[in-house]
């Protein structure tokens, strides 16, 4: 079970995150995005997750600079919600949320004394590939089927950090041609495709695909260890 904590961005907002710490010496740090609908429980299960592997785990509260405390389901009035909070915060002058990541970032350099890789879904996936492209301290990053990520805008755009990306093969938001042309425009990143919707991670969805889920964690855990390790 991990703990709530506060972040400090660069601009002095205070940002709540979860964070889950390993039993004994961090191997590494995790930042984990969360999708539309907030730092819920499945969010919370996921850091508790990398942290089961030797990671210190942190989750920011990426809505919080449009709406503090935000956890929902995943019926379609919480789809609808969380998509109003995810449009404010898009709005957002720059760089908006983004200086949350960074905090989030440099917070997990700092308490896990290692390199720094970052897992985002959906709304957080396309968050995680443009901290990839942007932001500092990092070492890695593994978008899952982030929104956006394969629009020309994104794609012109050059991660700093080794990626690794996981895609839902009938994703009704991100068509597979799509997907093809990032692949092309982006060769230095590993893709991936499942036989899956959208949102296949996630095991309180409809979508949740168990084998698919599995095999992306796996690779994903192969990646962070190759490109975490020990600083």
């Amino acid at each position: 079970m991990g703990t709530w904590i506060e972040l400090t961005a660069a601009d002095g907002t205070v940002v709540p995150a979860y964070e889950a710490r390993p039993t004994g010496k961090p191997k590494g740090a995790v930042v984990v995005i969360q999708e539309i609908f907030g730092v819920n429980s499945h969010i919370r299960n996921v850091a508790d997750g990398y942290a089961a592997e030797g990671y210190m785990a942190v989750a920011p509260a990426m809505f919080h600079r449009a709406q503090p405390d935000v956890e929902l389901g995943y019926t379609d009035a919480d789809i609808g919600q969380g998509f109003g909070f995810k449009t404010a915060v898009d709005a957002l002058p720059a760089p908006g949320a983004m200086a949350d990541i960074q905090a989030a970032i440099d917070h997990a350099a700092q308490v896990s004394g290692g390199k720094v890789g970052m897992v985002g879904y959906c709304w957080g996936g396309l968050l995680t590939w443009r901290a990839a492209c942007s932001l500092t301290g990092l070492s890695a990053a593994v978008p899952y089927y982030g929104g956006g990520v394969t629009t020309e805008s994104e794609m012109a755009l050059k991660a700093g950090v080794p990626v690794m990306a996981h895609f839902a093969e009938t994703d009704k938001f991100i068509p597979m041609d799509s997907v093809e042309a990032f692949k092309k425009a982006r060769p230095e990143v590993q893709v991936f495709t499942y036989p899956a919707h959208h949102g296949f991670n996630c095991d309180q969805r409809g979508s949740w695909h168990a084998p698919s889920a599995q095999l992306a964690r796996e690779r994903t855990l192969a990646f962070f260890a190759q490109h975490l390790g020990q600083a």
